[in-house]
């Protein structure tokens, strides 16, 4: 019978016991035991990523004297992170950077696209003179008397590699850094562009970055014509259908029967309004395009007529598709606030808040709260609590004059 075995080392505890000789060396242990203690509970429980602050923005114009050939500079607001491996990243009063600096020389000639992160950093401080040498003399007369935890910054023109483990908990993590911005097409010579830092490279703090929905193709609360509704949903066009993308890949045979469902409630006053589902189903992915899709098509199979004041609304149930971690989407429509990605004619953009013989009034775009309460846009599904029912909604009226 054989016994396991891992990789890493079992945890030991400094057991003391009368007479014992404890060095430095004991010490120093048992702040190694207690530090990988709390670092494997915050892996396991908590997880690891951006925990507030941490912003990356234009640096302030500084002094004519400061000015030098690189002008283009960040800053980086103060914040709290913790790395993968459990280590807090503290950064204290925020810090500016200057990217043609911060990069390794031999990526200097490279491309105008760089990313921004800070990596948990040790350095030993505070020179202490030694009362006497130990008789191996493994001291000299000046030793550091702390340990300061602390940070560097990273700045690199290669893409970062994704974390792509499902259990964080257990499996300890190759690349330290946390990514905190992509900024794109960097001239060195210039100031940094704030339209050019997106920061939605940022890991929010959790045990998984839940898969959410990024984008649809048909316009929340907007209002279509008929022959416009019909080109959306496919009625008439096998290219046609309701697109939904995903922030990751989710599993293609969970997006099954019963996933999606299109449900119109007829325009009408009290008990004269009606409700009727309409047939569709999924034209993409095909099982030939893999095990794993970002997006899908869901398009009108049945040949039902949409008449003015129609409600058409959208029901995905997100809990019922798997991402690669077999973990359900992260679905909740949070404001109605995902992202159109697809396209409208010029006159549905251009429609008047005239109200229409049904007594209709197209919806107003908002106002208030247009990124989501992290701060960092666009807005995407989901709460963090993963699953629930994603819904969404359109009008339908009649041709426009």
């Amino acid at each position: 019978m054989t016994e396991a075995t891992t990789q890493e080392q079992p945890f030991r505890r400094l057991r003391y016991f009368h007479g014992q000789l404890i060095t430095a060396r004991d010490f120093q242990r048992e702040q190694e035991y207690f530090r990988e203690k709390l670092k494997l509970r915050m892996r396991c429980l908590l997880g690891y990523g951006v925990v507030c602050g941490l912003f990356v923005e234009p640096a302030p114009p500084g002094d004519e004297k400061e000015k030098t050939e690189h002008q283009a500079k960040v800053r980086i607001t103060a914040g709290l992170g913790v790395d993968c491996d459990g280590n807090e990243v503290l950064v204290s009063g925020g810090c500016a950077i200057d990217l043609a600096g911060a990069l390794h020389e031999t990526e200097r000639t490279g491309g105008t696209t760089v990313w921004v992160g800070v990596e948990y950093r040790e350095c030993a401080v505070e020179p202490t003179r030694t009362v006497f040498n130990s008789a191996c003399a493994d001291t000299s007369d000046c030793d550091h008397g702390y340990t300061e935890e602390s940070y560097v910054v990273r700045v690199t023109t290669k893409t970062p590699p994704k974390d792509e483990r499902c259990d964080t908990c257990c499996t300890r993590c190759e690349h330290k850094v946390l990514w905190l911005a992509r900024i794109d097409d960097v001239d060195f010579g210039k100031p940094v562009r704030a339209d050019r830092i997106h920061l939605n490279v940022r890991r929010f703090f959790g045990r998984h970055v839940p898969t959410v929905i990024t984008g649809i193709n048909w316009r929340h609360g907007h209002t279509y014509t008929v022959n416009e509704a019909k080109e959306l949903l496919g009625t008439q066009k096998n290219s046609g259908g309701l697109v939904v993308e995903f922030s990751d890949d989710v599993r293609v045979d969970s997006l099954r029967r019963g996933v999606v469902e299109v449900q119109v409630i007829e325009g009408g006053a009290g008990r004269n309004a009606d409700t009727w589902y309409m047939g569709g189903r999924f034209e993409e992915p095909t099982e030939k395009d893999g095990e794993f899709t970002r997006r899908f098509r869901y398009r009108q199979t049945t040949r039902e007529t949409l008449q003015d004041g129609d409600r058409v609304l959208v029901t995905v149930r997100a809990a019922f598709i798997l991402d690669r971690c077999c973990r359900p989407v992260d679905g909740t429509h949070v404001g109605g606030r995902v992202p159109f990605t697809g396209q409208v004619k010029a006159e549905a953009e251009t429609e008047t808040e005239t109200e229409t013989e049904t007594g209709h009034h197209p919806e107003p775009e908002p106002v208030g709260c247009l990124v989501p309460p992290s701060g960092i846009g666009p807005w995407t599904s989901g709460t963090g609590a993963g699953g629930d029912v994603f819904e969404s909604w359109f009008f339908i009226t009649e041709e426009r004059s």
